[in-house]
């Protein structure tokens, strides 16, 4: 329990507030630029100039009162700096998490057309991997396969139609 000697007198207080207040907020305000933060530094100064300040002669309570001010105002970016911080780490945990998840989904995707391709007849198959995966023209893969351009596209159709409805299902 604070003895009273340390509390410092309403009167005294007063003059105090009237003597250093705008310079303590223009003060603060250059440590914190932020108007809130100013005003709960001001505040916490003013209480520990109340309930702390008994014991300060009165050549000394400038330098005692913006030295509390200073100290609130470290404080409040201290707390608002771990604030930001466990805020960013987060938000980095859940966009890493969204990364996750997005990335199951595409292999998850990336399995099921594996699975409904192995599932095409095997002409249709051979003309989708060799669009796909070997980039060819459709002119090309008829010219390899000895096959005339149109039936190279009704395999392509049919086989997309056949992965369409398979993956529909999914």
């Amino acid at each position: 329990m604070e003895s009273d000697e340390s509390q410092l007198d309403p009167h005294r207080l007063a003059g105090w507030y009237s003597d250093h207040s705008d310079r303590l907020k223009a003060f603060l305000h250059g440590v914190l630029r932020d108007h809130n933060a100013v005003e709960e530094a001001f505040q916490a100064t003013m209480t520990k100039a109340l309930t702390h300040g008994g014991s300060i002669q009165e050549e000394s309570a400038k330098a005692w009162l913006f030295q509390v001010a200073y100290n609130e105002a470290m404080g409040i970016r201290r707390r608002e700096g771990i604030t930001k911080r466990v805020l960013e780490k987060e938000s980095r945990v859940r966009s890493n998490q969204v990364i996750f998840e997005d990335q199951l989904i595409r292999w998850e995707t990336v399995d099921q057309i594996r699975k409904a391709l192995d599932e095409l007849p095997p002409e249709q198959k051979s003309i989708v991997e060799q669009r796909v995966y070997g980039e060819k023209t459709f002119q090309e893969i008829a010219t390899e396969q000895n096959l005339p351009l149109g039936t190279v596209l009704t395999r392509m159709r049919l086989a997309l139609q056949k992965l369409h409805k398979k993956l529909e299902q999914t």
